[in-house]
């Protein structure tokens, strides 16, 4: 199936795996490209001499394209900006932020640029701002998301009314109908992100990705909505946050019991009760660990199952 999201980053499936911090390393992403769609590695964690590695390490174990997702509030970003280029990564997903600056720098070395967004008031701005693709996503998402708390059923159209711009929709999507139904709705691609964070590939650790497979409806959560907004599961952590929200705390009290590293703690090293442990609704229905290449496969082989008996053939 051929879409503008298809063309553009020259992948057989417009399915892009979502640059997660603590999940998508060179691993993850380079065994989603071998698949057929677009992987990318997840900056936002890495130290810049870290991120040169697995830009090299996914060289060596892929020959299709692959790209890198920078986080524009990450203190690092110019130097992971330097890098991207002088590497020759082609394609940059930015996120959490302003793309104006950024956008025409890149696009002036050819790389090509799209920017997650979480409402039609920013696709607008990132088109503006000269991107090439906008992922807009729900606030089913995983981690850090928009204050709007619009969900994905209903951003899409709306985004894909005010750009004509090439669309790749996010949040809640971890199935063949969910794509199909992101399809629907004016996507021409899509952009999952928590599947792929329980796979075989993600660089996130065991205790994190078992309890994802235990997470049951309403287990997760938005919170932190006064300072960055995220969506986690339900811990120590967030209970913590909520009492403190409960009893009107502000940026500063938040900000001292947030302190640093709660996202690598939860994640990476596995703490899950005083980790962040950021993962999208979507998880209550993930229940397996499985590779990368086996889900992006399950997902595109039930696509193209359920639009045929939708819309039979002929």
């Amino acid at each position: 199936m051929k879409t503008r999201i298809t063309r553009l980053f020259n992948i057989e499936y417009p399915v892009i795996q979502a640059g997660m911090v603590w999940c998508s390393g060179w691993e993850l992403a380079s065994s989603v490209s071998n698949a057929g769609g677009l992987g990318l590695i997840g900056s936002g964690s890495m130290y810049p001499e870290v991120l040169k590695e697995h830009i090299k390490k996914c060289k060596e174990a892929t020959d299709k394209p692959f790209g890198v997702n920078v986080p524009l509030i990450c203190p690092h970003v110019a130097d992971h900006m330097r890098i991207i280029l002088k590497e020759g990564i082609r394609v940059v997903f930015t996120s959490a932020g302003n793309p104006m600056h950024w956008t025409s720098i890149l696009k002036d070395e050819g790389v090509t640029v799209a920017h997650v967004v979480s409402s039609v008031k920013f696709a607008r701005k990132s088109m503006d701002a000269g991107v090439d693709a906008v992922v807009a996503e729900g606030f089913e998402a995983g981690g850090h998301n928009g204050r709007e708390e619009t969900t994905t059923i209903c951003l899409i159209p709306m985004v894909r009314e005010a750009i004509d711009g090439p669309l790749i929709a996010a949040g809640g999507i971890a199935s063949g109908r969910a794509v199909l139904a992101a399809m629907a709705l004016g996507a021409e691609g899509v952009q999952i992100g928590s599947r792929f964070a329980a796979s075989a590939e993600s660089s996130a650790h065991e205790n994190f990705k078992f309890r994802v497979l235990l997470a049951e409806e309403g287990d997760t959560a938005l919170t932190l909505k006064n300072l960055t907004p995220v969506r986690v599961i339900k811990n120590h952590f967030y209970e913590l946050v909520k009492r403190a929200e409960e009893n009107g705390a502000d940026k500063t009290e938040l900000e001292q019991i947030l302190g640093r590293g709660r996202a690598k703690a939860g994640i990476f090293m596995g703490d899950l009760e005083e980790g962040e442990l950021e993962i999208g609704q979507i998880s209550a229905m993930i229940r397996e660990i499985r590779p990368a290449s086996e889900i992006l496969m399950e997902i595109w082989q039930e696509f193209l199952a359920v639009k045929n008996k939708l819309c039979p053939p002929g």
